[in-house]
C-alpha cells in the first residue's frame, strides 16, 4: 500500500468516526427505566424531548407531572403497571389529587406527549389531567375509581384518545372541554379524536363540553348513567361542528342523583344540549331506559341555561328498546333546523322521527 493510499484511508476513517460520533447528539433519544420503589417523577425530570420513560411491571405510589415535549411515558401493560396515590406531596399535580398531569399553557403548549399502557386508579380528582397540550396521545390506559374524571383535557388541540378503558369514575370517564376555569365560547380542537374506548360504570361515559371540530367514533359505553353528552351554553362560538359516529351505546341504566345543573340521570344514550351542526350517525343505541327528562336513546334537550339545539343531523342510527323514547327532540319549540332521517327505531318524541 502506497503512502498516498494510507493517507486516504486514514482520512476516510477520521471522517467516518466523526459522523458516527456526531449522530447521537444530532438526534438523541434515551430510554429511562423505572422499577417499583423508584421515582417516576425523577425519571421524567431527567428526560429530554423525545425520550421515553418505561415503567416496569408493579405498583407505583405517586403522582407524575409532565412538561417535557415529545416525551413518552409507557407502562408495561395496563394489567401490570399501576399508578395509585402516594404520600402527601408539595407537587401541584399531587396536591390537586391527580394521577398524571400533562401541563402547558395557551401561549406555550406542551407538544407530542404520549401516555400509554398503564392504569391510573383511586385518585381523589382525576386519573389523567391535561391542560395546554398539542397532539397529546393517551392510548391503552385504564382510568378507574377516580373521584371525578378518569381522563380529562382542556385548552388543548389535536389530541388522540384511543383504546382506553375508563370505568367507575365519579363523573365522566372521558372529559374534554374548552376550559374549566373561565366562561368563554367553544374552542376549535383542530381535529381531536376520541376512538375505540370503553366507558363503563361512570356517571357519564364521554362528556364533550364547549368544543368544535372533534370526532367521537367507535366507542362502547355501557353501565353509565348517561353514555355521551355534547354540552353547550349561550357563549359564542357554540359547541358543534363535530361528529358522534359508529358508537355502541347500550344499557346505560345506572342511577345518578340530580346536581345543581342537571336532573337525575338514568337511561340516557346520546344527549345534545345547546349544540349546533353536530352529526350523530351510524350509532347503535339500545336498551337505555329511565324516566329522567334526559332519558332516551338519542335526545335533544335545551341546556341548563336555555341554549337550544340547532341544525343538528341525526341519521342512519339503529336506536331500539330505549325509554322514554328511542329518538327525542325535547327542544323542538325553539330549536331550529334539526333533522332526523333514515333511523331505525320504534318510538319517538314527537311521533314521526323514526
Amino acid at each position: 500500500m502506497t503512502k498516498r493510499q494510507m493517507a486516504y484511508l486514514a482520512c476516510t476513517a477520521a471522517v467516518t468516526a466523526s459522523v458516527l460520533g456526531a449522530a447521537p447528539s444530532a438526534d438523541h433519544r434515551s430510554v429511562h427505566w423505572v422499577h417499583p420503589g423508584e421515582s417516576i417523577q425523577k425519571a421524567v425530570n431527567s428526560a429530554h424531548p423525545g425520550d421515553t420513560v418505561v415503567l416496569s411491571p408493579g405498583t407505583y405510589h405517586e403522582s407524575v407531572r409532565v412538561t417535557v415535549a415529545n416525551l413518552t411515558l409507557r407502562g408495561s401493560g395496563a394489567r401490570s403497571t399501576v399508578i395509585v396515590p402516594g404520600k402527601a406531596s408539595a407537587d401541584s399535580c399531587a396536591k390537586a389529587g391527580n394521577g398524571i398531569c400533562v401541563t402547558g399553557t395557551d401561549s406555550k403548549r406542551v407538544k407530542g406527549v404520549t401516555v400509554r399502557s398503564l392504569t391510573l386508579r383511586g385518585f381523589k380528582k382525576h386519573g389523567l389531567w391535561a391542560s395546554g397540550t398539542d397532539r397529546l396521545t393517551v392510548q391503552g390506559v385504564v382510568a378507574e375509581k377516580n373521584g371525578q374524571w378518569g381522563i380529562a383535557q382542556e385548552r388543548s388541540v389535536r389530541g388522540v384518545f384511543r383504546n382506553n378503558v375508563a370505568q367507575n369514575n365519579g363523573d365522566a370517564g372521558l372529559f374534554l372541554s374548552n376550559t374549566v376555569s373561565t366562561e368563554e365560547g367553544a374552542r376549535d380542537t383542530l381535529g381531536t379524536v376520541v376512538s375505540h374506548n370503553r366507558l363503563a360504570g361512570n356517571r357519564i361515559g364521554i362528556t364533550v363540553r364547549r368544543l368544535r371540530n372533534l370526532t367521537v367514533d367507535h366507542n362502547e359505553a355501557t353501565g353509565n348513567c348517561a353514555a355521551v353528552f355534547v354540552v353547550g351554553d349561550e357563549n359564542k362560538p357554540r359547541v358543534g361542528a363535530l361528529s358522534v359516529i359508529r358508537n355502541y351505546v347500550h344499557a346505560n341504566n345506572k342511577y345518578c342523583p340530580k346536581t345543581p345543573r342537571l336532573p337525575f340521570l338514568q337511561g340516557s344514550g346520546i344527549v345534545l344540549t345547546g349544540a349546533e351542526k353536530t352529526l350523530v350517525a351510524e350509532n347503535r343505541v339500545e336498551d337505555n331506559v329511565g324516566t329522567s327528562p334526559l332519558s332516551g336513546g338519542i335526545v335533544l334537550y335545551k341546556s341548563f341555561v336555555g341554549a337550544v339545539n340547532e341544525r343538528n343531523e341525526i341519521r342512519d342510527n339503529v336506536v331500539q328498546r330505549n325509554g322514554k323514547a328511542d329518538l327525542a327532540n325535547r327542544d323542538r319549540v325553539k330549536g331550529k333546523g334539526n333533522t332526523f332521517h333514515r333511523n331505525t327505531c320504534a318510538h319517538s318524541e314527537p311521533a314521526g322521527l323514526c
